[in-house]
């Protein structure tokens, strides 16, 4: 992992990329590294373009700003790609995530031509099959973790079981939905 990793979240109000966001923060607090996790708001209300960041790093953080150039970001919703720059300051060398069904040639085209690497998965699919419910934010975590490698699958794995059972103590029937929703998702993110 390079020194300072930074993650930029774009998604809606209601869709969880603040608790994505932090849900990793906690996660590699948990390995022993340095973390920050934060959401940016605009007008608070369901459905709004919302923005959340993660800086995680091998020592200690002395940042406290936006994250202006990320070495990779999340798009939790695809209706984003054409409302928000969403690829702004992304560092050439960094990636894209996408929680989409589009083909490659519609992505690229909504990318504004954006030549870094460009993964996709549907979290929509994984999260009705695992969950029942749309949660899209439990398979974008795994997305982002499985691509960045911000820390081992198997260790965030574990601590996500951990995590949950605490999260879900009085909803102890979603923990295997969620903990399912990051295994498929660790295994369905495809570089485009």
């Amino acid at each position: 992992m390079n020194d300072l990793i930074e993650i930029r979240w774009h998604g809606r109000g209601g869709q969880g990329a603040k608790t994505a966001s932090l849900l990793l923060a906690d996660s590699a607090f948990h390995t022993g590294k340095y973390i920050q996790g934060f959401p940016e708001y605009g007008p608070e209300r369901m459905g709004a373009p919302i923005t959340a960041y993660n800086r995680i790093s091998n020592k200690p953080i002395t940042l406290h700003t936006n994250i202006y150039k990320p070495d990779y970001v999340v798009v939790v919703d695809d209706t984003l790609l054409t409302a928000v720059n969403v690829t702004s300051g992304l560092k050439p060398n960094g990636a894209i995530i996408i929680n989409t069904t589009k083909s490659p040639d519609e992505l690229k085209k909504e990318l504004n031509g954006y030549e870094g690497d460009i993964y996709t998965i549907d979290a929509r699919k994984i999260s009705i099959d695992c969950l029942g419910k749309y949660f899209p934010n439990t398979p974008m975590l795994a997305a982002v973790v499985k691509v960045s490698k911000v820390m081992e699958e198997d260790t965030f794995l574990s601590d996500m079981k951990n995590s949950f059972k605490h999260k879900f103590a009085k909803k102890p029937e979603v923990i295997e939905g969620n903990i399912k929703a990051i295994e498929v998702a660790l295994k369905q993110v495809h570089k485009i």
